[in-house]
């Protein structure tokens, strides 16, 4: 009997895998990072121009004319309240930090920068989408936006 091994295959096979394999790791290393540092550094500036979300992927300036302040309040996101986020479209949900799109119980889209829910602030737009946050001072944010945005 004689035994033949296969023949090595040429270098090009390597070079070709490896980005197939580096470019996963690399984009999963970044989302994630910018999800931990978003959930130390995330905060929210209400100002006369609207509402600015910043921390993370999701951030984003929406504009006072867009925000419903009259119906702005402090809500429960426990497990059986309709404001419960049910299911993450586009977003982060690690332990302690929620951001990103989201659906919640209600069937609502909407869009979430929560770490604490007990200090959850609800707040609809007249843009389609809900933001649901989590201020450390929740009285005094929702004091904010009523100052800036329409009651109706």
């Amino acid at each position: 009997m004689q035994v033949f091994e296969i023949a090595p295959a040429g270098t090009r096979t390597l070079l070709f895998l490896l980005p197939l394999i580096l470019i996963p790791i690399v984009i999963v290393t970044v989302v994630l990072g910018a999800s931990l540092m978003g959930m130390k550094s995330a905060r929210f500036e209400v100002s006369n121009a609207g509402l600015r979300l910043k921390g993370d992927l999701y951030g984003r300036t929406i504009p006072a004319a867009d925000l419903i302040a009259g119906a702005a309040r402090r809500v429960s996101v426990d497990p059986s309240s309709e404001y419960q986020p049910r299911r993450r479209t586009v977003g982060t949900g690690i332990p302690g930090y929620r951001a990103g799109w989201f659906r919640l119980r209600n069937g609502e889209k909407a869009l979430l920068y929560l770490t604490d829910p007990t200090k959850a602030v609800y707040i609809p737009t007249r843009a389609g989408y809900s933001v649901l946050l989590s201020p450390s001072d929740p009285d005094g944010f929702i004091k904010a936006i009523r100052a800036v945005a329409p009651a109706s």
